[in-house]
């Protein structure tokens, strides 16, 4: 268990390296058209590729890595667990791709012989589009339910103080809201209402991975400690 909740905790912290990856593709998106045809350099948005790629791999990890102990308070929410984290990942490799076909576009395309450049940042705007999109329904909506699930599980389980999943019940349900209004346009997923609205759930994972690190599970609780808990509560 103390292996388990140490390499959780790990994983949980590592899912934070994409942070920059904000100011790393800044040059694409404040003008993609520019970039394109040759401004900026390419080094912060392969840093920035790069991060995203290593946020998804420990986030399918967490899930995984914490599924022999999920399972045992409820293999329904394990297993929602893992396939939320899947789908989170494979959504934001599919954004990545983006990022670098934009890429591709600026270094083996804009610069050949008969290149159009309107139809370049055309292009590129779709791909910047698509990006976005992915990045809403991957690292923003997909956290929904993944802390839905695990704070489930934590709460029933007492794992950890509950304090942590309270956290993950109020700050999920927020970001549902905020995404529902991205989606219909209210505002965009940069804008400070988003930023705020995404805060819980990043203090509830922040913590929970810290307190993993430090703490680890209730001290002495075995994975069929927690099997018998349930079952003398009837759960």
């Amino acid at each position: 268990m103390r292996r388990i909740s140490l390499t959780a905790g790990v994983l949980y912290l590592i899912t934070f390296v994409s942070i920059p990856s904000l100011a790393l593709y800044k040059p694409v998106k404040d003008n993609v058209g520019t970039f394109i045809l040759g401004a900026g350099s390419d080094t912060g948005v392969l840093w920035g590729a790069l991060s995203e790629v290593i946020v998804g791999l420990a986030g399918v990890s967490t899930a995984v890595v914490l599924y022999p102990v999920t399972r045992r308070v409820s293999q329904t929410a394990a297993l929602g667990f893992v396939t939320a984290r899947v789908v989170e990942t494979s959504l934001i490799i599919a954004g990545v791709i983006s990022m670098l076909t934009i890429l591709t576009l600026r270094n083996d395309v804009a610069g050949t012989a008969g290149a159009n450049p309107a139809s370049l940042v055309t292009i590129g705007h779709s791909l910047l589009a698509a990006y976005t999109w992915t990045f809403l329904l991957s690292q923003s909506l997909m956290p929904v339910f993944c802390d839905l699930l695990l704070g489930y599980v934590l709460y029933r389980s007492a794992l950890v103080p509950r304090i942590l999943p309270i956290i993950a019940f109020i700050g999920a349900p927020l970001l549902l809201v905020s995404d529902i209004a991205i989606f219909f346009g209210a505002y965009t997923n940069l804008s400070p209402i988003a930023g705020l609205a995404a805060l819980p759930v990043a203090a509830f994972e922040l913590t929970l991975g810290i307190w993993l690190i430090v703490k680890g599970f209730t001290p002495g609780k075995t994975a069929s400690d927690i099997a018998a808990d349930l079952r003398v509560r009837g759960i």
